[in-house]
């Protein structure tokens, strides 16, 4: 006898719906039909997830407007040179400068062997990265890594050893 593949399921929101679970292992159909009994169907699902777009969306201008404030005020407090890009990625590239120069001085300084000399020659060149594009490009790597990425940003500034002719 074949293991049916069609499973009708009373969704969580009281829905029925016919799912076809053909494309799971035979002996993982039930059990995942069972989790399917407690979500909400399809429709139900994306509708409660649609309506709290707004909220989202006005969660998520509050939480930029405060990392932008953030990210403005070191910047003036340590005297970082302003971007330089297009209108567009200023914001992002500053914030994403702002988070990992701190996550670096965490990683590096504070819970690191670093002391404050060899942070004041990194934080010279982290002032040479003046493209907002770099900042937003390193934007997910870890703070430790960031003296690492400087020095492959200088020695693309300068060139190889090797010109292309």
């Amino acid at each position: 006898m074949a293991i049916r593949k069609a499973w009708n399921v009373i969704h969580n929101c009281g829905h029925e719906a016919t799912h076809d679970l053909s494309n799971r292992p035979a002996d993982r159909r039930a059990g995942f039909a069972r989790w399917l009994e407690g979500r909400d169907c399809t429709d139900c699902w994306n509708a409660s997830r649609n309506s709290d777009a707004e909220s989202r969306a006005a969660w998520l201008a509050t939480k930029r407007a405060e990392e932008q404030q953030a990210a403005a005020e070191w910047t003036e407090r340590f005297d970082m040179p302003p971007l330089e890009g297009p209108e567009k990625a200023l914001a992002w590239g500053e914030r994403s400068r702002h988070q990992l120069v701190t996550a670096a001085y965490s990683a590096l300084v504070s819970e690191g062997t670093w002391d404050e000399a060899d942070w004041a020659v990194l934080e010279d060149k982290i002032r040479t990265v003046a493209r907002a594009g770099w900042w937003i490009d390193q934007r997910d790597t870890e703070g430790s890594d960031l003296p690492e990425l400087l020095d492959a940003a200088e020695a693309a500034d300068h060139g190889t050893e090797n010109p292309v002719r």
